[in-house]
């Protein structure tokens, strides 16, 4: 098993030093879903909450969440993000919303923090704003599903 770069040998926690790493393009992909009633995803495919734009508020909220990740996780760096896109696309079967969220930088460390950020704020923001009409809907399954680049390379559930 692999040491954990956040401790030291007297246990310690620091932020790992990442200075001597070459650059490289880095890319994060995290998925996740929130689930509800069908009267709940109806409500808010119809446009009819009364907060407002759900779906377009989740997604501004998913973005600025990863760019604010260095501020909300101890010991994770700032990153100067190039790219962060947050797809939220409907699940009758659910049923709710399967949300994707991708986070790209050129640096010298990978983005995977700022894309589950990113992910984890989108399905609390629309659970934050249907939460009048369901109290129950239940926010599940989030997870890296692919990285690439940095010196561990690609990586993809699964293989």
């Amino acid at each position: 098993m692999t040491k954990l770069s956040h401790i030291d040998a007297k246990g310690e926690a620091h932020m790992v030093d990442v200075g001597a790493k070459d650059i490289t393009n880095c890319e994060a992909v995290v998925t996740g879903s929130i689930s509800m009633l069908p009267e709940t995803l109806a409500m808010i495919l119809e446009g009819n909450a009364k907060k407002g734009d759900v779906l377009g508020t989740a997604r501004i909220a998913g973005i600025m969440a990863a760019k604010k990740t260095s501020e909300l996780i101890p010991l994770c760096h700032p990153l100067a993000l190039t790219k962060v896109t947050v797809d939220i696309e409907p699940d009758e079967t659910l049923p709710g919303f399967q949300i994707r969220a991708t986070a790209k930088v050129n640096g010298q460390t990978g983005v995977e923090m700022e894309a589950l950020t990113a992910c984890s704020i989108t399905c609390m923001t629309i659970y934050d704003m249907a939460k009048a009409v369901d109290r129950g809907m239940v926010i599940s399954d989030i997870k890296l599903i692919e990285k690439s680049g940095g010196k561990s390379g690609t990586w993809k559930v699964g293989g």
